[in-house]
Protein backbone atom coordinates (compact mmCIF):
# COMPACT_ATOMS: atom_id res chain seq x y z
CA UNK A 1 0.00 0.00 0.00
CA UNK A 2 1.29 3.35 -0.71
CA UNK A 3 0.36 6.42 1.16
CA UNK A 4 0.58 10.39 0.41
CA UNK A 5 0.69 13.25 2.97
CA UNK A 6 -1.98 15.32 2.30
CA UNK A 7 -0.30 18.49 3.43
CA UNK A 8 3.36 17.74 1.29
CA UNK A 9 2.82 15.76 -1.81
CA UNK A 10 6.11 14.66 -2.12
CA UNK A 11 6.22 12.41 0.58
CA UNK A 12 5.01 9.01 -0.27
CA UNK A 13 5.40 6.15 2.35
CA UNK A 14 4.25 2.26 2.76
CA UNK A 15 2.12 1.23 6.00
CA UNK A 16 4.65 -0.04 7.66
CA UNK A 17 6.07 3.45 7.74
CA UNK A 18 2.86 5.19 8.25
CA UNK A 19 2.41 3.08 10.92
CA UNK A 20 5.64 3.49 12.64
CA UNK A 21 5.25 8.05 11.66
CA UNK A 22 2.04 8.49 12.78
CA UNK A 23 1.98 12.16 11.27
CA UNK A 24 3.90 13.11 8.35
CA UNK A 25 5.90 15.93 7.41
CA UNK A 26 3.85 19.33 8.37
CA UNK A 27 1.67 17.42 10.78
CA UNK A 28 0.08 16.29 7.61
CA UNK A 29 -2.30 13.20 7.66
CA UNK A 30 -1.23 9.84 5.61
CA UNK A 31 -3.77 8.50 3.31
CA UNK A 32 -3.70 5.54 0.79
CA UNK A 33 -3.55 6.63 -2.89
CA UNK A 34 -6.09 4.10 -4.17
CA UNK A 35 -8.62 1.77 -2.52
CA UNK A 36 -9.51 -1.98 -3.78
CA UNK A 37 -13.19 -2.79 -5.18
CA UNK A 38 -14.43 -5.64 -2.71
CA UNK A 39 -16.30 -8.34 -4.00
CA UNK A 40 -19.26 -8.20 -1.60
CA UNK A 41 -21.14 -10.87 -2.21
CA UNK A 42 -19.22 -13.82 -0.35
CA UNK A 43 -18.12 -11.35 2.58
CA UNK A 44 -21.76 -11.47 4.06
CA UNK A 45 -21.33 -15.22 4.42
CA UNK A 46 -18.37 -14.97 6.94
CA UNK A 47 -17.95 -13.71 10.52
CA UNK A 48 -16.14 -10.60 11.94
CA UNK A 49 -12.77 -12.15 12.05
CA UNK A 50 -12.75 -14.08 8.61
CA UNK A 51 -14.46 -11.02 7.04
CA UNK A 52 -12.19 -8.35 8.53
CA UNK A 53 -9.15 -10.58 6.86
CA UNK A 54 -10.96 -10.35 3.27
CA UNK A 55 -11.00 -6.38 3.77
CA UNK A 56 -7.64 -6.32 5.89
CA UNK A 57 -6.16 -8.47 3.36
CA UNK A 58 -7.18 -6.70 -0.12
CA UNK A 59 -5.38 -3.26 1.68
CA UNK A 60 -2.50 -4.66 2.77
CA UNK A 61 -1.55 -8.23 1.86
CA UNK A 62 0.21 -7.00 -1.16
CA UNK A 63 2.73 -5.31 1.29
CA UNK A 64 2.30 -7.42 4.76
CA UNK A 65 1.45 -10.66 3.25
CA UNK A 66 -2.18 -12.54 3.78
CA UNK A 67 -0.49 -14.37 6.83
CA UNK A 68 0.57 -11.81 8.75
CA UNK A 69 -2.84 -9.58 8.26
CA UNK A 70 -4.86 -12.86 9.06
CA UNK A 71 -2.59 -13.20 12.69
CA UNK A 72 -2.89 -9.49 13.26
CA UNK A 73 -6.57 -9.20 12.79
CA UNK A 74 -7.30 -12.38 14.70
CA UNK A 75 -5.12 -11.11 17.88
CA UNK A 76 -7.23 -7.85 17.61
CA UNK A 77 -10.77 -8.65 16.79
CA UNK A 78 -11.36 -10.86 19.83
CA UNK A 79 -15.09 -9.63 20.59
CA UNK A 80 -18.35 -9.71 19.20
CA UNK A 81 -20.58 -6.07 17.25
CA UNK A 82 -23.84 -7.22 17.72
CA UNK A 83 -26.51 -4.85 15.40
CA UNK A 84 -29.76 -4.25 17.92
CA UNK A 85 -33.00 -3.41 17.25
CA UNK A 86 -33.41 0.19 18.83
CA UNK A 87 -37.05 1.00 17.43
CA UNK A 88 -39.21 0.63 14.92
CA UNK A 89 -36.40 2.11 12.20
CA UNK A 90 -33.67 2.24 14.39
CA UNK A 91 -30.74 -0.11 14.73
CA UNK A 92 -27.62 -0.17 17.39
CA UNK A 93 -24.59 -1.23 16.00
CA UNK A 94 -23.00 -1.97 19.66
CA UNK A 95 -19.17 -0.99 18.78
CA UNK A 96 -18.23 -1.33 23.05
CA UNK A 97 -18.21 -5.47 23.75
CA UNK A 98 -14.44 -5.35 24.17
CA UNK A 99 -11.74 -4.87 27.44
CA UNK A 100 -12.45 -1.39 27.36
CA UNK A 101 -16.39 -1.03 26.67
CA UNK A 102 -15.86 1.39 23.65
CA UNK A 103 -15.25 1.35 20.19
CA UNK A 104 -11.98 2.67 20.15
CA UNK A 105 -10.93 -0.81 20.99
CA UNK A 106 -10.90 -1.99 17.17
CA UNK A 107 -8.31 0.30 16.10
CA UNK A 108 -6.25 0.43 19.31
CA UNK A 109 -5.87 -3.29 19.63
CA UNK A 110 -5.35 -3.88 15.77
CA UNK A 111 -2.79 -0.68 16.15
CA UNK A 112 -0.67 -2.37 18.57
CA UNK A 113 -0.63 -5.59 17.04
CA UNK A 114 0.74 -3.78 14.07
CA UNK A 115 3.55 -1.65 16.17
CA UNK A 116 4.44 -4.95 18.03
CA UNK A 117 5.25 -6.75 14.43
CA UNK A 118 6.89 -3.94 12.85
CA UNK A 119 8.81 -2.17 15.76
CA UNK A 120 11.21 -5.63 16.83
CA UNK A 121 13.78 -4.47 19.09
CA UNK A 122 12.80 -0.59 18.48
CA UNK A 123 11.96 1.20 21.53
CA UNK A 124 8.64 3.17 20.91
CA UNK A 125 6.88 5.81 23.01
CA UNK A 126 3.03 5.72 22.01
CA UNK A 127 2.01 9.71 22.43
CA UNK A 128 -1.66 10.00 22.27
CA UNK A 129 -4.51 12.70 23.06
CA UNK A 130 -8.08 11.32 24.35
CA UNK A 131 -11.37 13.06 25.13
CA UNK A 132 -12.01 9.78 26.60
CA UNK A 133 -12.16 6.47 25.05
CA UNK A 134 -9.06 6.06 23.03
CA UNK A 135 -7.27 6.43 26.40
CA UNK A 136 -8.46 3.43 27.92
CA UNK A 137 -7.99 1.58 24.89
CA UNK A 138 -4.60 2.55 24.02
CA UNK A 139 -3.91 1.89 27.70
CA UNK A 140 -5.21 -1.73 27.46
CA UNK A 141 -4.03 -2.70 24.41
CA UNK A 142 -0.21 -1.66 24.71
CA UNK A 143 -0.18 -2.26 28.58
CA UNK A 144 2.78 -4.95 29.09
CA UNK A 145 4.26 -4.95 25.50
CA UNK A 146 7.78 -4.86 25.48
CA UNK A 147 9.81 -2.15 24.30
CA UNK A 148 6.66 0.36 23.90
CA UNK A 149 5.74 3.31 26.58
CA UNK A 150 2.36 4.89 26.26
CA UNK A 151 2.05 8.71 27.12
CA UNK A 152 -1.16 9.87 27.28
CA UNK A 153 -2.40 13.26 27.68
CA UNK A 154 -5.98 14.39 28.15
CA UNK A 155 -8.22 17.04 29.60
CA UNK A 156 -8.43 17.25 33.26
CA UNK A 157 -12.46 17.53 34.44
CA UNK A 158 -13.25 16.88 30.73
CA UNK A 159 -13.68 13.04 31.04
CA UNK A 160 -16.06 11.08 33.10
CA UNK A 161 -14.26 9.92 36.25
CA UNK A 162 -15.06 6.08 34.79
CA UNK A 163 -13.10 6.43 31.51
CA UNK A 164 -10.72 8.38 33.56
CA UNK A 165 -10.33 5.12 36.04
CA UNK A 166 -9.61 3.02 33.37
CA UNK A 167 -6.65 4.25 31.58
CA UNK A 168 -5.08 5.93 34.72
CA UNK A 169 -4.85 3.37 37.16
CA UNK A 170 -2.49 1.23 35.25
CA UNK A 171 1.00 2.25 35.87
CA UNK A 172 3.71 0.21 34.45
CA UNK A 173 4.53 1.14 30.99
CA UNK A 174 1.55 3.55 30.69
CA UNK A 175 1.60 7.09 32.29
CA UNK A 176 -1.36 9.72 31.81
CA UNK A 177 -1.29 13.37 32.11
CA UNK A 178 -4.15 15.81 32.79
CA UNK A 179 -3.86 18.87 31.02
CA UNK A 180 -5.59 22.04 32.62
CA UNK A 181 -6.85 22.80 29.34
CA UNK A 182 -9.52 21.01 26.37
CA UNK A 183 -8.59 17.71 24.09
CA UNK A 184 -7.82 20.36 21.11
CA UNK A 185 -5.37 21.27 23.21
CA UNK A 186 -3.91 17.62 24.40
CA UNK A 187 -4.12 17.17 21.03
CA UNK A 188 -2.23 20.66 19.57
CA UNK A 189 0.38 19.43 22.12
CA UNK A 190 0.62 15.50 20.37
CA UNK A 191 1.07 17.98 17.28
CA UNK A 192 3.94 20.16 18.29
CA UNK A 193 5.78 17.02 19.51
CA UNK A 194 5.57 15.30 16.13
CA UNK A 195 7.05 18.52 14.74
CA UNK A 196 9.98 18.61 17.07
CA UNK A 197 12.27 15.69 14.85
CA UNK A 198 14.81 16.12 18.34
CA UNK A 199 12.69 15.16 20.18
CA UNK A 200 10.63 12.38 17.67
CA UNK A 201 13.77 10.34 17.15
CA UNK A 202 14.98 10.56 20.77
CA UNK A 203 11.53 9.18 21.89
CA UNK A 204 10.38 7.12 18.62
CA UNK A 205 7.30 8.99 18.84
CA UNK A 206 4.50 7.54 17.09
CA UNK A 207 0.92 8.09 17.36
CA UNK A 208 -2.22 6.37 18.77
CA UNK A 209 -5.00 8.56 17.83
CA UNK A 210 -7.18 8.34 14.73
CA UNK A 211 -4.97 10.03 12.98
CA UNK A 212 -2.84 6.64 12.86
CA UNK A 213 -3.75 4.59 9.47
CA UNK A 214 -4.11 1.71 11.48
CA UNK A 215 -6.40 2.57 13.59
CA UNK A 216 -8.74 4.15 10.74
CA UNK A 217 -8.10 1.09 8.45
CA UNK A 218 -9.05 -0.86 11.26
CA UNK A 219 -12.44 1.16 12.12
CA UNK A 220 -13.66 -0.10 8.21
CA UNK A 221 -14.41 -3.41 9.33
CA UNK A 222 -17.67 -2.76 11.21
CA UNK A 223 -19.54 -0.61 8.77
CA UNK A 224 -19.36 -3.98 7.42
CA UNK A 225 -20.11 -5.66 9.98
CA UNK A 226 -23.10 -3.76 10.25
CA UNK A 227 -24.39 -4.24 7.26
CA UNK A 228 -23.86 -8.02 7.36
CA UNK A 229 -26.13 -8.08 10.07
CA UNK A 230 -28.67 -6.17 8.58
CA UNK A 231 -31.80 -7.76 6.86
CA UNK A 232 -30.83 -8.14 3.00
CA UNK A 233 -33.65 -6.12 1.58
CA UNK A 234 -32.85 -3.11 3.99
CA UNK A 235 -28.69 -2.72 3.13
CA UNK A 236 -29.42 -0.60 -0.23
CA UNK A 237 -30.93 1.65 1.80
CA UNK A 238 -29.00 2.08 4.98
CA UNK A 239 -27.90 5.06 6.53
CA UNK A 240 -25.89 5.19 8.78
CA UNK A 241 -25.38 8.52 11.50
CA UNK A 242 -21.86 8.12 13.47
CA UNK A 243 -21.38 10.34 16.88
CA UNK A 244 -18.52 12.28 15.62
CA UNK A 245 -15.87 14.46 17.31
CA UNK A 246 -12.84 13.65 15.75
CA UNK A 247 -14.21 12.47 12.62
CA UNK A 248 -12.09 9.63 12.07
CA UNK A 249 -14.87 6.91 12.77
CA UNK A 250 -17.03 8.43 9.61
CA UNK A 251 -13.62 8.87 7.52
CA UNK A 252 -13.95 5.00 7.80
CA UNK A 253 -17.61 4.41 6.71
CA UNK A 254 -16.57 6.65 3.88
CA UNK A 255 -13.40 4.81 2.89
CA UNK A 256 -15.99 1.53 3.13
CA UNK A 257 -18.78 3.10 1.45
CA UNK A 258 -15.71 4.05 -1.76
CA UNK A 259 -14.72 0.06 -1.74
CA UNK A 260 -17.66 -0.67 -2.23
CA UNK A 261 -19.98 -1.11 0.81
CA UNK A 262 -23.78 -0.61 -0.05
CA UNK A 263 -24.45 2.75 1.98
CA UNK A 264 -26.96 4.83 0.92
CA UNK A 265 -25.46 8.01 2.92
CA UNK A 266 -24.37 9.11 6.42
CA UNK A 267 -25.22 11.59 8.54
CA UNK A 268 -22.71 13.42 10.55
CA UNK A 269 -24.05 13.87 14.14
CA UNK A 270 -22.36 16.14 16.43
CA UNK A 271 -22.97 17.63 19.97
CA UNK A 272 -23.24 21.61 20.43
CA UNK A 273 -19.09 21.64 19.06
CA UNK A 274 -20.49 21.87 15.33
CA UNK A 275 -17.53 23.28 13.37
CA UNK A 276 -18.63 20.66 10.50
CA UNK A 277 -22.41 21.24 10.41
CA UNK A 278 -21.91 24.52 10.52
CA UNK A 279 -19.40 24.08 7.76
CA UNK A 280 -21.31 22.04 5.47
CA UNK A 281 -24.44 24.49 5.92
CA UNK A 282 -22.05 27.83 5.17
CA UNK A 283 -19.34 26.72 3.18
CA UNK A 284 -17.16 28.52 6.56
CA UNK A 285 -14.58 26.52 8.67
CA UNK A 286 -14.86 28.42 12.00
CA UNK A 287 -13.90 26.60 14.94
CA UNK A 288 -15.44 28.01 18.54
CA UNK A 289 -14.56 27.77 22.23
CA UNK A 290 -14.53 24.27 23.12
CA UNK A 291 -18.44 23.36 24.58
CA UNK A 292 -18.15 21.17 27.73
CA UNK A 293 -21.44 18.67 27.24
CA UNK A 294 -23.20 15.02 27.94
CA UNK A 295 -20.84 13.52 25.31
CA UNK A 296 -17.78 14.66 25.75
CA UNK A 297 -15.63 12.19 24.00
CA UNK A 298 -17.19 14.28 20.91
CA UNK A 299 -16.30 17.57 22.48
CA UNK A 300 -14.47 18.15 19.73
CA UNK A 301 -14.07 21.67 17.75
CA UNK A 302 -10.82 21.30 15.35
CA UNK A 303 -11.44 17.63 14.20
CA UNK A 304 -7.86 16.38 12.70
CA UNK A 305 -9.29 14.27 10.56
CA UNK A 306 -11.51 16.35 8.22
CA UNK A 307 -8.82 16.41 5.47
CA UNK A 308 -8.97 12.87 4.91
CA UNK A 309 -12.64 13.68 4.17
CA UNK A 310 -12.56 16.29 2.27
CA UNK A 311 -9.62 14.41 0.06
CA UNK A 312 -11.92 11.24 -0.43
CA UNK A 313 -15.07 13.27 -1.61
CA UNK A 314 -13.09 14.93 -3.65
CA UNK A 315 -11.55 11.75 -5.00
CA UNK A 316 -14.87 9.97 -5.70
CA UNK A 317 -16.13 12.87 -6.82
CA UNK A 318 -18.81 12.88 -4.29
CA UNK A 319 -20.39 16.55 -3.13
CA UNK A 320 -19.50 17.25 0.06
CA UNK A 321 -23.43 18.47 0.47
CA UNK A 322 -23.94 14.86 0.14
CA UNK A 323 -23.11 14.35 3.98
CA UNK A 324 -25.43 14.98 6.11
CA UNK A 325 -24.36 17.41 9.53
CA UNK A 326 -27.38 17.25 12.22
CA UNK A 327 -26.13 19.92 15.60
CA UNK A 328 -27.69 17.90 18.86
CA UNK A 329 -27.96 19.86 21.98
CA UNK A 330 -27.95 18.99 25.41
CA UNK A 331 -31.56 18.87 25.75
CA UNK A 332 -32.53 17.18 22.74
CA UNK A 333 -29.22 14.65 23.60
CA UNK A 334 -31.33 13.69 27.14
CA UNK A 335 -34.83 13.43 25.38
CA UNK A 336 -33.20 11.09 22.47
CA UNK A 337 -31.83 8.69 25.51
CA UNK A 338 -35.18 8.99 27.32
CA UNK A 339 -37.20 8.08 24.16
CA UNK A 340 -34.88 5.06 23.25
CA UNK A 341 -35.37 3.87 26.67
CA UNK A 342 -39.06 4.02 26.25
CA UNK A 343 -38.67 2.24 22.88
CA UNK A 344 -36.74 -0.35 25.58
CA UNK A 345 -33.63 0.32 24.26
CA UNK A 346 -30.78 1.39 27.03
CA UNK A 347 -28.11 3.99 25.27
CA UNK A 348 -25.87 6.44 26.74
CA UNK A 349 -25.23 10.15 25.36
CA UNK A 350 -23.21 10.03 22.45
CA UNK A 351 -25.33 7.15 20.72
CA UNK A 352 -28.19 9.45 21.61
CA UNK A 353 -26.47 12.24 19.66
CA UNK A 354 -26.73 9.64 16.75
CA UNK A 355 -30.15 8.52 17.25
CA UNK A 356 -31.44 11.67 17.34
CA UNK A 357 -29.66 13.09 14.42
CA UNK A 358 -31.12 10.01 12.54
CA UNK A 359 -34.48 10.75 13.32
CA UNK A 360 -34.78 13.72 12.09
CA UNK A 361 -33.18 12.53 8.66
CA UNK A 362 -34.44 9.06 7.81
CA UNK A 363 -36.62 9.00 5.09
CA UNK A 364 -39.98 6.41 4.50
CA UNK A 365 -38.50 3.86 2.84
CA UNK A 366 -35.01 4.15 4.70
CA UNK A 367 -33.50 2.43 7.47
CA UNK A 368 -31.37 3.84 10.52
CA UNK A 369 -28.31 2.22 11.82
CA UNK A 370 -26.18 4.66 14.56
CA UNK A 371 -23.33 3.65 16.23
CA UNK A 372 -23.29 2.41 19.83
CA UNK A 373 -19.59 4.10 20.68
CA UNK A 374 -19.15 3.00 24.40
CA UNK A 375 -21.24 1.37 27.20
CA UNK A 376 -23.54 2.90 29.25
CA UNK A 377 -21.89 2.51 32.36
CA UNK A 378 -19.05 4.45 31.25
CA UNK A 379 -21.51 7.37 31.46
CA UNK A 380 -23.35 6.31 33.96
CA UNK A 381 -23.64 9.23 36.49
CA UNK A 382 -25.30 11.14 32.99
CA UNK A 383 -27.53 8.01 32.24
CA UNK A 384 -28.89 7.61 36.11
CA UNK A 385 -29.60 11.07 35.72
CA UNK A 386 -31.55 11.18 33.00
CA UNK A 387 -33.56 7.75 32.98
CA UNK A 388 -34.08 7.81 36.76
CA UNK A 389 -32.18 4.33 37.00
CA UNK A 390 -29.06 2.36 38.65
CA UNK A 391 -26.87 0.89 36.62
CA UNK A 392 -24.91 -2.43 37.41
CA UNK A 393 -21.38 -1.78 36.76
CA UNK A 394 -19.51 -4.03 34.33
CA UNK A 395 -16.44 -6.02 35.82
CA UNK A 396 -13.99 -4.15 33.91
CA UNK A 397 -15.20 -1.08 35.27
CA UNK A 398 -15.82 -2.00 39.16
CA UNK A 399 -12.36 -3.06 38.72
CA UNK A 400 -10.71 -0.04 37.66
CA UNK A 401 -13.30 2.33 39.94
CA UNK A 402 -11.32 0.27 43.12
CA UNK A 403 -7.82 1.40 41.92
CA UNK A 404 -6.34 4.94 42.57
CA UNK A 405 -5.76 7.18 39.70
CA UNK A 406 -1.55 7.87 38.85
CA UNK A 407 -2.08 10.94 36.61
CA UNK A 408 0.45 13.11 36.59
CA UNK A 409 -0.59 16.81 36.05
CA UNK A 410 0.83 19.74 33.41
CA UNK A 411 -0.13 23.32 32.04
CA UNK A 412 -0.91 23.31 28.14
CA UNK A 413 2.56 24.07 27.54
CA UNK A 414 5.12 22.08 25.46
CA UNK A 415 7.70 22.66 27.02
CA UNK A 416 6.07 20.97 30.23
CA UNK A 417 5.81 18.43 27.89
CA UNK A 418 8.91 18.15 26.52
CA UNK A 419 10.71 17.88 30.69
CA UNK A 420 8.35 15.10 31.60
CA UNK A 421 9.22 13.33 28.42
CA UNK A 422 13.02 13.88 29.74
CA UNK A 423 12.05 12.96 33.39
CA UNK A 424 10.35 10.01 32.85
CA UNK A 425 11.52 8.28 29.76
CA UNK A 426 15.17 9.14 28.99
Amino acid sequence: MQLTNLKVAEQQVNFRQAVLQGLGEQQGLFFPDALPQLDLEPLWQLDLVARSQKILGALLADELGQELVDTLVANAFNFTAPLRPASAKQYCLELFHGPTLAFKDFGARFLAQCLSAFAGEQPLTILTATSGDTGAAVADAFYGLDNINVVVLYPDGGISELQEKLFCTLGGNIRTIAVAGSFDDCQQLVKQAFSDPALKAQFGLTSANSINIARLLAQICYYFEALAQLPEAERANAVFAVPSGNFGNLTAGLIAKAMGAPIKRFVAATNSNDTVPRYLQTGQWQPLAVYNTLSNAMDVTSPNNWPRIEALCQRQQWPLNDLAGERVDEAQTAAQLQWLFEQDYLSEPHAAVASAALSRQLQQDEVGVFLGTAHPAKFAGAVESILQIELPLPQALADANAKPLLSDNMAVDFSALKAYLQQHLS
